[in-house]
């Protein structure tokens, strides 16, 4: 059996964080590492190693993700000025945790182009 991963672990309740949303499918927590005023992951409970890891019949779980921001967003209160989702995917994409999440950023104004 593979280790879990350091957001497994976080799903299994085996590393303490400050969790804002849980459901069946996925938790979201603010990250510890924050690049904005406002800054959450959602990871899904599945390990999906990266969103080109995914497969078809992760169609719905990845629509939950997008879905669930938002949610956190408006429950949270800065959804009206806007926020940004962004997922990493493998080293180059700067991606840190070999496991799919959505990093949800807000509370100031965010630059473009992001990296």
């Amino acid at each position: 059996m593979a280790e879990k991963t350091l957001f497994e672990k976080i799903c299994d309740r085996e590393i303490p964080t400050d969790i804002v949303h849980e459901d069946d499918l996925c938790v979201c927590f603010k990250d510890i590492s924050p690049q904005a005023p406002v800054h959450f992951l959602v990871i899904p409970r599945k390990p999906v190693a990266r969103v080109a890891e995914a497969e078809n019949s992760d169609q719905a779980l990845l629509g939950h993700l997008l879905l669930t921001a938002s949610k956190v967003a408006k429950d949270q209160g800065f959804a009206e000025n806007g926020f940004r989702l962004v997922i990493n995917n493998g080293p180059d994409g700067g991606e840190a945790v070999p496991h799919l999440h959505v990093h949800l950023l807000a509370g100031r104004q965010l630059e473009w182009p992001p990296g």
